[in-house]
């Protein structure tokens, strides 16, 4: 039965495209999509009408709605892309393995062009790759500056000559740096860079077998092994060329599978007629229709990734929308090809294998991370009583020693999840001496500030927010809720010894079961917490100079810290120093030996 306040919002959907926002009973984003036509899009949803479990599921917990209207509807498929990375929606297909891969660049804008790896591909020079496993791009890099000589230094290149470094003596580099090469001959060795990088190999596989042999015949084998290596490398990639393939494209072919509940993606790669790798996503089935699921989770992974010039795939796209949003983000369209045989066919159907073996292989991997993450958040609302599912968590800890650099942590977990791009960290700025409490409470008000304010888009409110720690740290976070008059967010502190949880509802501590999922949830994001602050401390510890650092630990004075100095020279030699080296120092026996020792055993 849908509610009257949805039944009255429907009635006022506009004909035009845009993004839809379904909400739950507590206001949680549960799905968002896109819409070219919004009235007819969101109706669908509510018609009584026979549908996918997925949707069916999803359209249950609609409480509410609300949409945004946009220009066109490849607007609408970057708003929808933005809006899900925001709210994480539990219906939708979510890319959480958005890795990033080597790209091998020419850097051709420069006067005398280097080589370089990055993951970040700009339109500021030639990219080769991405380079997805078997492969090493510095073997490749490598190889390019043995065979060709071009220079992988970011030097700058000015009218007065440098003195050539390392690389120009062991035949590496022709050293522009240094004015010992025409910029026509460098030139030249660029192209065949350029050349060999696009897949032809001929030319660098016999100069190496050149070399290889010249070193064998001079008995300097291990040269003679290293250039081996480097042809063996070759080979490798040879055996990646598709013959079949044309020199001149570049393709992703997509593959898709899916059981109804769950899904698997299968990418395999190919540039420059070379099979560059492949890789493959497990993922929960969305609520939304096949086609449109498909052509967001496409928008989602080349966000941040240079797309190819054509994508090969059989699933239902909407091909002209996915060319139009390409065609903004590239400044050129994408041939899509649907192939019925041929070798685009032959791949396609490697990549249907792969996609249907990966989800046979996932879906007990999937349905245990189902237990660890959302289902362990629904029974933490469970068990702790919590005002409502908590989808975004905070964890706070602080780290110190003796009270000296004192930070604290925020670490985050949406659904059950680490979310490491909303993590945070604090230097304690107001409090004095070693007071966790009074740090806590900084960290704690400094953070929950925000909350109404334009920064509260930064950062979200929490459902949750758990401390580490008892009784006295849940009690001294209170306090800073009951300042701000702070409401809607749960509190709970887990303590280490006995991992008893302590919430504002009950009197004593709860105990949950060791083995229930919820209590290793609570486990793992008080854990993540400990870690990111004990980083963080050792980050700003390492920072402080030598004489700071040995004023902290008790009976090391003026004239011991210039004995220490003058013996080991470094704070780093000084932490490595066993006992019997720190006695050698006048004046420090075996009791402080041994102080000094476990000091920075607790760094």
């Amino acid at each position: 039965m849908v509610e009257s306040v949805v039944r009255e919002k429907l009635k006022l959907l506009p004909d035009s495209p845009g993004v839809y926002i379904m909400l739950d009973a507590e206001g949680t984003v549960i799905y968002v999509g896109k819409a070219r036509v919004l009235k007819n899009r969101v109706r669908q949803y509510f018609h009584a009408s026979e549908k996918p479990y997925k949707v069916q599921a999803m359209v249950e917990c609609i409480a509410d709605f609300s949409y945004i209207v946009v220009p066109t509807e490849v607007d609408a498929l970057a708003l929808e892309n933005t809006l899900i990375k925001k709210y994480k929606p539990k219906y939708n297909i979510l890319l959480k393995d958005d890795k990033t891969y080597p790209y091998i660049k020419v850097h051709t804008r420069e006067a005398y062009p280097r080589i370089s790896i990055t993951r970040r591909v700009k339109k500021d020079g030639k990219y080769f790759g991405p380079f997805m496993g078997g492969i090493s791009c510095k073997d490749i890099v490598d190889v390019a500056a043995k065979v060709y000589n071009i220079r992988t230094c970011n030097v700058s290149i000015g009218e007065k000559p440098k003195k050539p470094c390392l690389n120009h003596h062991l035949g590496r580099c022709l050293a522009p740096c240094a004015h010992l090469v025409s910029k026509e001959e460098y030139a030249a060795r660029v192209d065949k860079t350029l050349a060999f990088l696009g897949g032809d190999y001929e030319e660098a596989q016999r100069i190496l077998e050149e070399k290889m042999k010249k070193f064998a015949e001079a008995e300097e084998f291990e040269l003679a092994l290293e250039y081996r290596d480097r042809l063996r490398m070759l080979e490798k990639l040879k055996e990646r060329r598709i013959t079949a393939m044309p020199r001149d494209v570049d393709a992703d072919i997509w593959a898709y599978a899916s059981n109804g509940l769950y899904a698997a993606i299968s990418l395999i790669v190919t540039r420059r007629g070379i099979m560059q790798g492949s890789l493959s996503f497990s993922l929960d089935e969305g609520a939304g229709e096949r086609g449109e699921a498909f052509t967001s989770f496409l928008s989602q992974y080349y966000e941040s990734k240079p797309i190819p010039h054509e994508l090969v795939l059989e699933e239902p796209f909407d091909d002209e929308l996915f060319v139009e949003y390409c065609k903004q983000k590239e400044g050129r369209g994408v041939e899509i090809t649907r192939p019925k045989f041929g070798i685009r066919r032959e791949l396609l159907d490697m990549g249907r294998r792969n996609a249907a073996e990966y989800l046979e292989k996932s879906i007990s991997a999937i349905e245990h991370k189902s237990d660890m993450t959302t289902s362990a958040c629904e029974r933490l609302k469970t068990l702790l009583a919590l005002e409502k599912y908590p989808k975004r968590m905070e964890c706070y800890d602080i780290s110190d020693i003796s009270g000296v650099d004192k930070v604290g942590s925020m670490v985050v977990f949406t659904d059950g999840e680490a979310d490491k791009y909303e993590y945070r960290r604090f230097r304690i700025k107001t409090v004095e001496g070693a007071n966790d409490f009074a740090s806590l409470q900084e960290v704690l008000k400094r953070r929950l500030q925000k909350l109404g304010t334009d920064e509260e888009e930064r950062f979200p409110r929490p459902q949750l927010i758990v401390i580490d720690g008892g009784k006295g740290q849940l009690s001294a976070v209170k306090e800073i809720f009951d300042e701000l008059e702070v409401t809607g967010i749960d509190l709970v502190a887990l303590a280490k010894q006995e991992e008893e949880v302590y919430t504002l509802k009950s009197d004593g501590p709860i105990r949950l079961d060791r083995r229930d999922y919820a209590l290793k949830m609570l486990q793992r994001i008080r854990d993540e917490a400990h870690r990111f602050a004990v980083m963080y401390f050792r980050n700003v510890h390492s920072k402080r100079n030598l004489a700071s650092v040995l004023e902290e630990i008790e009976g090391v004075g003026p004239q011991k810290r210039k004995l220490l100095m003058e013996k080991f020279g470094t704070i780093d030699k000084i932490m490595k120093a066993d006992g019997e080296q720190l006695m050698r120092v006048g004046g420090i026996g075996k009791e402080l030996a041994e102080r000094i020792r476990r000091y920075f055993e607790s760094l």
